[in-house]
This record gives structure tokens, sequence and C-alpha cells, in this order.
């Protein structure tokens, strides 16, 4: 198990380019199974989650080359069904939750697709009725072996239909996005995800030669054509990481640049930030932080307590909410932060706590933070990153705090930021990476 050490309290300085995005990442790269045609995909982020889904596709029978680092390209023409039914594949499977989004392609082309219970962040329960539901009104057969919880779809021709969908579910969007592009007939998707990485999704599979309207809205509509062919495709910036900067550099009090934002696509990441007192200059796709000594949360007009909340896009994305969290602990002033999407995703404030944050964790969904304003700093201690998102907000806690943190289970932290150490190091970051 890895661990970084970092001493903390130190500013930073400089430019940062964001990754390419993981979850849209994860969506395009299982489209590749939809056509034996070459597939190129340019601006991929070298992570872990990434690396497991691509040596998935590679078992699969997918020929995959490298031609530089974050561009690859797949051939999808000769696949090894057989895969999907052996223990290599339930092992595989099973250590990434994206893998779940193979199923549509799988299904949709060769009319059938098998999986193991996912794997992923422990973050709460992350049910996958909404995907098996979707492929059965679209007229798959499900079946589920409980005792190895393994599951499977299978079908002669999909049929298109109506689809009303119980969440507006991203990748339960995507994958009867992906398994409908194939299907005969149309099928309308309502209450569907407007991602931006649905939008993308889309794009993509319209110049791979599908027929997909009304993607960034609630309305999908998908008409089925009988193949799909090769495309060259480019990943946005990773919004999230975009947003765990702006964190860092407030939490720092750093100037920062952040390059290649994908300003169209932030939706209400900036606004949120500002509403926290956090100053930085958006403009020509950079996000410029002046490395400010104070910000102070502003409150609602009425006066009361600001609530920072996730909600489906165009809403706060949920994988904001731990940077906002820790963030919010440095303000001037007190914050609601509501995670209404997963219960036990506010649970790492206990590390927080025990560097000093002042935060009263309300029940599984609710903590109220309140801000030192840097008049008591965080200091460091040893903890173990829980999760991604959980991983990355502590990173940015003990790199504002005095003293010496160690964090362990990095690889959680790593299955999310390519390279997060390297590039804190260019910024002046005192980090190190140890076994």
């Amino acid at each position: 198990m890895g661990s970084f050490i970092i001493e903390g309290g130190h500013p930073l300085s400089g430019t940062i380019k964001p990754q390419g995005a993981k979850n849209e990442a994860l969506q395009v790269l299982s489209a590749v199974l939809l056509t034996p045609e070459e597939v190129t995909i340019r601006n991929v982020p070298e992570i872990r989650d990434v690396h497991r889904l691509i040596e998935i596709l590679q078992n699969l029978g997918v020929k995959v080359g490298r031609k530089e680092k974050g561009t690859y390209t797949f051939r999808a023409d000769d696949l090894n069904l057989d895969y999907m039914t052996g223990p290599d594949f339930k092992r595989d499977a099973a250590k990434i939750r994206g893998s779940v989004l193979i199923l549509g392609p799988l299904l949709a082309r060769f009319g059938k697709a098998y999986l193991p219970k996912p794997g992923g962040d422990k973050i709460g329960r992350r049910r996958l009725d909404t995907h098996f539901e979707g492929f059965m009104k679209l007229g798959a057969r499900f079946r589920y072996n409980p005792g190895e919880e393994f599951y499977g779809v299978e079908a002669d021709r999909l049929q298109g239909t109506y689809i009303l969908l119980p969440e507006a579910s991203v990748t339960g969007t995507a994958n009867i996005i992906m398994a409908a592009a194939l299907a005969e007939g149309e099928t309308v998707i309502y209450n569907a995800a407007s991602e931006p990485y649905i939008q993308q999704l889309a794009a993509m599979l319209n110049r791979m030669g599908a027929h997909i309207e009304g993607a960034g809205s609630n309305l999908i509509r998908i008409r089925g054509v009988e193949s799909l062919g090769g495309t060259d495709h480019t990943l946005l910036p990773d919004m999230i990481e975009v947003g765990s900067w702006i964190g860092l550099g407030a939490m720092t009090r750093s100037p920062l640049v952040i390059d290649g934002v994908g300003e169209k696509y932030l939706g209400q990441i900036p606004d949120i930030f500002r509403k926290m007192g956090i100053e930085f200059e958006l403009k020509d796709d950079r996000i410029t932080l002046s490395g400010q000594d104070h910000y102070e949360i502003s409150r609602f007009i009425d006066g009361s307590v600001m609530t920072v909340y996730d909600a489906p896009w165009p809403g706060f994305p949920p994988d904001l909410i731990s940077i906002v969290l820790v963030t919010a602990t440095q303000a001037k002033g007190n914050l609601l932060v509501h995670q209404k999407m997963f219960e036990s995703r506010l649970f790492f404030v206990d590390r927080l706590l025990d560097m000093g944050a002042q935060i009263v964790l309300c029940d599984p969904h609710r903590a109220t933070v309140l801000g030192m304003d840097f008049q008591s700093p965080l200091r460091g201690i040893t903890m173990v990153s829980p999760d991604i998102r959980a991983g990355i907000a502590l990173l940015i806690a003990a790199l504002s705090a005095e003293g010496t943190s160690v964090i362990h289970n990095i690889e959680q932290i790593d299955r999310g930021y390519e390279a997060i150490d390297e590039k804190l190091r260019a910024l002046g970051a005192r980090i190190v990476r140890a076994d």
C-alpha cells in the first residue's frame, strides 16, 4: 500500500493543466466495442481506473495501441466473448465500477453481456437497477446469480422503446444510449442525465454514424442504425480536477493558474466557489487565482447560512462536495454541506476533526462547517484515504496544514488523479510518494 508524506503549510505557485475527464473516459472507451473499425481517443487520463478498463478491453480481444501519452487507438474487430464468463473477467471487472459500461455496447452488438458485481468507491448504495431495467425495456432478458453476484443480459435484437428512468443516472443513461444506438427503431429516454460526459458520448457516436438528438437535455431520442464506424474523439478537461485545484489554491493561499478548464462545461462550479468568497478570473479558458489571504462565505439573501448541495447536472457535481467541505474549514463564516446522493461520502470528516477542523456531522448526508478564517491552522496527522474524492480533499487539507501528514491507501487517489504528486511538486509542494 502506497503513502504520501506531506510537509504542509507552504504556499504554491505556477500553472497546472487538468487531465482528461475520468468519467467521460470510462464511457467513450466502452463505446469502442460498438464498432469493428478503428477509434482514436485523445486526452485520455493516465490513471488507475482508466488503465484497468483498457486492460479489460484488451482481454476481450480489442487491439489497443498507445500512439503517445494520452492518445490511444482501439479496434474491436475480433473479440473473445468467452472471456466474459471466465474467472479472469470476474476478477478484473470486479475491481472497477466503470466496467458496468461495457454491458450496453456488448449487448447491442453481440446480443449478450455479463458482469460481476462491480467495484469502485465505498460511498453508499450505488444500484444498477437503472441499467438493467433499461436493457429489459429494450427487449433484453435479465438473469442474476446471487451466489456469485454475477449479472447477465441477452437479446436476439434490441427494439427501440420509450424509457422513463427512475433516476437521472449518468452511467445508466450512457449505457442505454449505447445499447439503443444499434437497436431497431426509435428509443426515447426521459429523465436522462444531461452531464457534459453524456453530450460528449452522443457527439462521438453521431460521428460514428448514430442518430442521437437531445443530449444535454433530459429527453434524448436515439434512432437505431445497423452498424457504426470509426472516429477520432478528444476528451474534455476534468471539471472535478478543476474544482479540486480551486480548493487547493484557496486553502494554501496560493497564486495558481489552471489552464484549459473547459469553461463552457463548468456549470455551477465557478459560481459555488465564488459564493465561498474565493476570487479568481475566468478568461480565455483559464482560471487565475490571486492567492488571497482570506475568503468569506456568503449568506443567502435572508441572512441564513449558505448551503451547498449536490444535484444532477446542471446542478453542482457530487464529486466536488468533499472539496467544498474541506475548503470551507479555513473560510470566514459557516457552511452547511448537504450530500444528497451518497450516504457514506461525508464520513471522512473524522480525519478533518483530528486535524483540528470545526465540523458538526449532522447525519450521514449533512455536515455544518464552522470556518476558522486561518486563525487556527489545521495540523498534520496520519490518515487513510477512503475513496478518490475524500482522498484528494484530505491531501488538500494536508498541504494547508502545519507539520507533516501521512496519507495511506493513496491508490484510491491514483484511481482518479494522474501523477498528482508530480503535478504538486511542480507547484512547489513538499510531497513524497512512499511504499
